[in-house]
């Protein structure tokens, strides 16, 4: 059964949500049918899509705004943003050449500053789709 929402978040918590939100890193994906997919590394299973990259942005921005609400007012706490968690371990990938160059064209084309951040993204929204 689907639940119908039936009345507006409460102010204060869509400003928590809409703080806690605005930390988080987004990732476009181009789309052949729907133009952008949008998500996060943060709560990998919300989703958004448009034919722009800038609406896609706002859009899964609004995603995960109304995802994250909802959490607070289910008393649940919502993931910390990915740049506040310290990294401490570390995982040694050895790679060819090739497959190096192939995942960092990937990396630089979908917005990520480095190979590491894109390859954790990615492997995270994997496990996390499942």
């Amino acid at each position: 059964m689907k639940h119908k929402i039936d009345k507006p978040f409460n102010v204060s918590t869509l400003h928590k949500a809409e703080k806690i939100t605005s930390q988080y890193r987004i990732i476009l994906e181009k789309n052949e049918k729907l133009g952008f997919i949008g998500s996060s590394v943060e709560l990998p299973g919300v989703f958004a899509d448009a034919k722009t990259p800038e609406k896609c942005f706002k859009a899964t921005e609004q995603a995960l705004t109304i995802a994250v609400a909802t959490m607070l007012e289910n008393g649940q706490i919502p993931p910390l943003p990915a740049s506040d968690e310290k990294r401490t371990v570390q995982v040694n990938v050895r790679l060819t050449a090739e497959e190096k160059m192939l995942i960092s064209n990937a990396a630089n084309n979908s917005g990520f500053k480095g190979v590491s951040d894109f390859i954790r993204s990615t492997t995270l929204n994997k496990v996390f789709s499942h």
